[in-house]
């Protein structure tokens, strides 16, 4: 193994603080670099070859599945409520047809997610894009937004406005089966060149992860601190949170891409393949 820097991603929200409490905390090598960012950037950041292993939207992903292979028993997943990817919104999702709905450009994911439930549902709000990280300008300027991250954690959103509908529960209601919002992914090209590498960036990764649920205490005083909430705030948001990826959540990660198919938001059916060093 060379000593040849590699670049990966890092989401900038706490909901991955498990992950990297170990690279945060003493193991990251010389030899990789971090870069932090939300989703959305991350995205493009791989898919541009700026980074080469990084948590992805798992919508991403699908949309992307002949670029990447995942990497084993890492996720950010929920089974039920999620706390952070809710819709805010002045009335029941039903009656949100020619209402506007803003998103932010955050996450993939979410947006594809909601897009489908409109779509099953045969709602036709007006979408746009833009900051929502005001809960009271959003509430003048649209009837509805969907939040994501530390952003849907730390503003009074479910005081702001009249519903409040946690994602991860709407999808659990839907199929009683957990819901996987980001997976982390390695280049294609990058995994055939250099898999030693990957492997050790995989078991880094593993590593890390393990330190933080050791370290959970930690994680979660980091996280208070960070957003300035009550620290059982923080717990529970943690207790709701899965960062493995099991056989059930790979289940309803297909049934997800498979919904986004029939609903015509993907080209083909996405194969989900892992990154397994020969």
């Amino acid at each position: 193994m060379n000593d040849k820097q590699v670049t990966i991603g890092k989401i900038s929200y706490i909901n991955a603080s498990p992950v990297y409490y170990g690279l945060d905390h003493g193991l990251l090598p010389s030899w990789l670099k971090m870069v932090a960012d939300v989703p959305s950037v991350l995205n493009q950041k791989i898919k541009t070859g700026q980074i080469k292993i990084s948590p992805v939207s798992a919508a991403f992903y699908a949309m992307n599945h002949r670029d990447f292979l995942l990497l084993p028993d890492l996720s950010i997943s929920c089974n039920g409520r999620v706390l952070s990817v809710i819709l805010a919104s002045n009335y029941a999702i039903d009656d949100l047809t020619g209402k506007k709905v803003m998103f932010s450009r955050e996450s993939a994911s979410a947006a594809a997610f909601l897009k489908m439930i409109f779509q099953q549902k045969k709602v036709f709000p007006l979408f746009e894009i833009g900051s929502v990280n005001d809960c009271r300008k959003i509430l003048k300027s649209a009837d509805a937004a969907l939040v994501i991250g530390d952003t849907a954690l730390s503003l009074p959103w479910c005081q702001t406005f009249e519903y409040c509908i946690d994602l991860g529960k709407l999808w659990y209601e839907m199929t009683t089966l957990p819901f996987v919002f980001a997976v982390w992914v390695v280049r294609r090209s990058f995994a055939a060149r250099h898999p030693d590498r990957v492997k050790k960036i995989h078991d880094l990764l593993l590593a890390s992860k393990a330190a933080g649920y050791h370290h959970i205490d930690k994680v979660v005083a980091a996280g208070k601190n960070k957003l300035n909430l009550d620290e059982s705030i923080i717990k529970d948001y943690f207790d709701l949170l899965y960062c493995d990826l099991d056989e059930h959540k790979i289940k309803a990660m297909q049934l997800f891409f498979d919904s986004l198919l029939d609903q015509g938001m993907l080209d083909e059916r996405p194969v989900i393949q892992f990154f397994n060093p020969k």
